[in-house]
């Protein structure tokens, strides 16, 4: 499977009150310091339409230890940790339930 990567489906519950806020922080921090990590972020929505809002992202990796490495620098960071106080501090919890899904390409997969 030479050439196929590894995808992490992540959708987080935000909460309607201070939706700005979160996106906000995720554009203007998170994305910026999530490059510092490597991480490969292909593409981002906010879901339409659904009973709460969701923020959705799509992260490819080239395999399960750069994924792991990564997200543990990520959240190790203390320039996010403060990044996140200083943000719950002055909005309250942006972010409720965190579902997460691995994605691992099938033998017969186009490549995206």
């Amino acid at each position: 499977m030479f050439g196929l990567v590894i995808h992490e489906l992540r959708i987080y519950e935000i909460y309607e009150h201070n939706q700005q806020a979160f996106l906000d922080r995720f554009r203007d921090h998170a994305a910026r310091i999530m490059e510092r990590y490597e991480f490969d972020i292909r593409a981002m929505w906010v879901e339409r339409g659904g009973d709460r809002p969701r923020f959705v992202y799509l992260l490819a990796w080239p395999d399960d230890d750069a994924m792991r490495s990564s997200w543990e620098a990520f959240l190790a960071d203390e320039e996010w940790r403060q990044i996140k106080r200083d943000t719950t501090a002055a909005h309250g919890d942006l972010v409720g339930e965190i579902d997460e899904m691995i994605l691992v390409p099938t033998d017969f997969s186009p490549s995206i």
